[in-house]
């Protein structure tokens, strides 16, 4: 789907004071002219008022399993009518419905009978987020092709600070725009880097970093989910390969290089997020180097800028980089995507970011900044290949 002035969405709000934030959340479709029908449990009646949701809807809020015309069937009309449904508070209780297949109120049978894509942004106390029955209720409902959006970490009305927060409405909008663009990449082909290199000291010992590939492989789904035929190239990091992704795996930056420069020229985009150590070793210890008493000085060679040298080519694909710096963020940034003539550029602090699930990112490019408010990195790729579409049409 590609025009979201005629797209229907059910906004599903259970129990939980995060309530509140739906309203905002329908306020940000209608503007955006998307159709919206409200769908609330009895207990979000407690939260946020149906009235609130009608005026701002413009149609009567379904809280009713039995109907409103008497027919009963309203679960099965309105989901039939709809292109998504999202479920924003999403309580520990109406996930654990969900991945049980129960059905014991309007707004858990019409997600049971939908005939399109569901979404959720959960909302609850860090510890029941945290507690094994939700997280094994969460695989489930991924492995159902329940779309996830969030949580956010923060403090929490229980006066706790953790993760568990509702992500913010205009999180939840961009992801459902993401998700409704669906083909905003398709027939591009997009090369990947991601996740850290390691150089090689000796056999047991190495230069590396703490990036995580967190970033990068989100950056690969949502490209993939943008329609994009994706190519990730990978230093060693501990995750799963994205759905419909090729990955191919790399251990030094020399061999990273030859990865991307390898296949470059026959992509549309290539988006550089790996960590690549800028220098390594001029010499690897065939065997381990054992310890003494005297100072060890070891002899660093500069790699190559894998970035630098696929901008420069005669072809050169769009390019979009990455910049981990620690202080005076958006001078060092903008100054990096000057010197390599870069499109697009994301920056972040790399102590408040590697190895995080969350980011705060802003883009540069060469209208200016555009900040991206702190999500979790699957939110931020969506926002990032939302950016970069617009760019490249």
């Amino acid at each position: 789907m590609t025009d979201t002035h005629r797209a229907s969405i059910i906004l599903g709000i259970t129990g939980g004071v995060a309530a509140y934030k739906a309203a905002e959340l329908a306020r940000l479709w209608i503007k955006a002219g998307y159709a919206v029908q409200a769908a609330m449990t009895e207990a979000a009646t407690h939260f946020v008022g149906t009235a609130t949701l009608q005026a701002l809807t413009g149609r009567p809020v379904l809280t009713d399993l039995w109907g409103t015309a008497g027919s009963g069937m309203d679960h099965i009309h309105a989901s039939r009518q709809a292109d998504l449904i999202v479920v924003a508070p999403a309580s520990a209780d109406f996930m654990a419905k969900l991945a049980q297949g129960r059905a014991d109120d309007l707004l858990s049978t019409l997600c049971l009978a939908r005939a399109c894509p569901l979404m959720l942004a959960p909302a609850m106390n860090r510890e029941m987020w945290a507690n094994p029955a939700t997280q094994r209720n969460l695989a489930q409902l991924i492995e159902d092709g329940v779309h996830i959006v969030g949580p956010d970490s923060g403090e929490q009305a229980c006066g706790e600070t953790g993760l568990g927060r509702m992500s913010e409405p205009q999180a939840i909008f961009e992801a459902v725009e993401a998700m409704l663009f669906d083909g905003v990449l398709s027939g591009k082909k997009v090369l990947i880097t991601a996740g850290p290199t390691y150089e090689p000291i000796d056999p047991v010992r190495g230069i590396t970093n703490l990036s995580s590939g967190k970033m990068g492989y989100a950056l690969a789904a949502a490209a993939r989910e943008a329609g994009a035929e994706v190519t990730l190239i990978s230093g060693p990091a501990a995750l799963a390969t994205p759905a419909g992704v090729s990955r191919f795996n790399v251990t030094t930056a020399n061999e990273m290089f030859d990865a991307v420069m390898e296949c470059a020229a026959k992509q549309d985009v290539f988006i550089s997020v790996a960590a690549v150590a800028d220098y390594r070793p001029a010499e690897a210890g065939a065997q381990k180097i054992k310890k003494s008493e005297q100072p060890l000085t070891l002899n660093l060679l500069p790699n190559k800028d894998i970035l630098a040298s696929v901008a420069a080519l005669p072809k050169a694909p769009f390019c979009v980089g990455f910049a981990a710096e620690t202080e005076k963020l958006l001078e060092h940034a903008e100054a990096k995507r000057q010197k390599k003539r870069l499109p697009m550029l994301v920056a972040n602090l790399a102590q408040h970011t590697l190895g995080a699930d969350h980011a705060e990112l802003v883009v540069l490019d060469d209208r200016g900044s555009h900040p991206l408010p702190a999500a979790d990195k699957l939110t931020q790729a969506r926002r990032i290949v939302s950016h970069l579409a617009k760019l490249l049409s």
